[in-house]
């Protein structure tokens, strides 16, 4: 139980920082930073491995690296702009 509480926290903080990068609103807020920081998270360990350190089972360079990815090609179809 413990564990899936902990991966919530860690895709949300995950998520967040990739909006913070990119200068992105994720639209849903505290849930879309956690989605963003999960999806992210599968996508970057995918597409770069699982190298760096890791928390709650995440390797966190190569998760932000693809939550970036994620949030910007979801900004680019739904249109978001920057915040200001």
């Amino acid at each position: 139980m413990l564990g899936w509480l902990w991966s919530l926290i860690v895709g949300g903080v995950i998520g967040a920082l990739a909006g913070a990068i990119t200068s992105r609103d994720v639209s849903m807020g505290i849930i879309g930073n956690i989605i963003a920081g999960l999806v992210g998270a599968w996508i970057g360990q995918a597409l770069l491995g699982t190298w760096g350190p890791s928390l709650a089972g995440m390797a966190l360079v190569p998760s932000i690296l693809g939550a970036i990815i994620l949030v910007l090609i979801v900004s680019a179809i739904f249109g978001m702009r920057k915040k200001r």
